[in-house]
């Protein structure tokens, strides 16, 4: 029986994702690390749809960290490129299928041509509802926390008048409620720098499916999962 067939007590409303593996894929099939990268990419939009029947609200993908940049600059430059031409490529479905696109992290390091494309997608799915996708890209926790800090101080804030309320208004995901479950997939057990203010109490699942390869099956397990949790946020069960 399917994880939507079952009646789960417990949807999360926002699931991130830290998508790794694509580098293992792509060798255990005697490929290049930019043929696992592709494979990934092309995972998403099914992931996206799942996530969506599922009646998740928000899902945010980790794909590219402020770290990323220290990559052979090969691998960098294709990376970029790719995700130039998966906006191109998607961006029109994904509109039409009701997702709402956000980008978190920095816009700064990246060329003007690959910006636009990511603040046209902005704008153009702005409206919808159905599903929120955050793409981090160029993102890293701390450099966020770092960054929310100076424009507090920029904004001339006296330190008596800053709650966690008036902090997260500071970070790229203000929009956004705090996930409530992390997916972290091929093994790796790391938080490798990602919503590190907005993690402090999401649940966690592991996996050792490769990104590539992580299906419906695996949503439905890891959302199973989530449901028999108990989440306490520092209280004693009632």
């Amino acid at each position: 029986m399917t994880c939507s067939e079952e009646n789960v007590k417990k949807t999360p409303n926002h699931v991130a994702i830290i998508m790794d593996g694509n580098g293992r894929w792509a060798k255990s099939k005697g490929k290049s690390r930019i043929f696992g990268h592709q494979a990934g990419t092309n995972n998403i939009r099914n992931i996206i749809e799942v996530f969506a029947s599922l009646n998740v609200k928000y899902l945010t993908l980790f794909a590219f960290s402020t770290e990323n940049w220290n990559r052979p600059n090969k691998e960098v430059s294709w990376l970029l490129e790719l995700m130039f031409k998966t906006i191109s490529k998607e961006l029109s479905d994904l509109n039409d299928n009701g997702v709402k696109i956000q980008h978190i992290g920095r816009l700064d390091r990246i060329s003007s041509k690959l910006k636009k494309a990511i603040e046209n997608g902005i704008e153009l799915t702005k409206n919808n509802s159905r599903i929120v996708v955050n793409v981090a890209f160029d993102y890293g926790g701390r450099y966020e926390i770092i960054d929310a800090v100076k424009r507090i101080r920029l904004d001339n804030i006296s330190p008596e008048n800053i709650t966690e309320q008036l902090f997260n208004k500071y970070l790229y995901t203000k929009d956004t409620p705090y996930p409530d479950l992390i997916i972290r997939t091929a093994g790796e057990m790391r938080i490798s720098n990602f919503l590190l203010w907005q993690s402090a109490y999401s649940e966690y699942y592991y996996t050792d499916v490769l990104w590539p390869d992580f299906g419906r099956i695996e949503i439905e397990k890891s959302i199973k999962a989530y449901s028999e949790r108990v989440r306490r946020f520092g209280k004693l069960e009632s």
